[in-house]
């Protein structure tokens, strides 16, 4: 067996911000696998996967905030994971303004 590699908070990449398609959300519930309901800015409640590119890499709890991309179809049912913020990325977005969920 290896060692494991993780990403420490040091060597962020360059930070990512919403598109017009994109919504920022919270995670409030892991349902199993890798789907999770997460309350969007936009008032929705949806149910979400995570991306299966970031699938092993990237870890989501409850309570993380993450940018989701809503699918084409379904859009005000189902979304996509692609994106976790870490706490200070998530502070600097309430900074800005741009991140406006409790």
């Amino acid at each position: 067996m290896g060692n494991k590699k993780f990403r420490s908070e040091k060597n962020l990449r360059i930070m990512e911000y919403p598109n017009e398609n994109d919504v920022l959300g919270v995670v409030l519930k892991h349902l199993g696998n890798d789907r999770f309901q997460v309350k969007c800015q936009d008032g929705h409640m949806r149910v979400c996967r995570i991306r299966v590119k970031m699938k092993r890499k990237t870890w989501v709890r409850e309570g993380n905030i993450v940018l989701v991309s809503p699918w084409d179809f379904q859009s005000e049912e189902r979304e996509e994971i692609f994106h976790r913020y870490t706490e200070s990325q998530a502070s600097d977005l309430r900074k800005n303004g741009i991140l406006r969920i409790e």
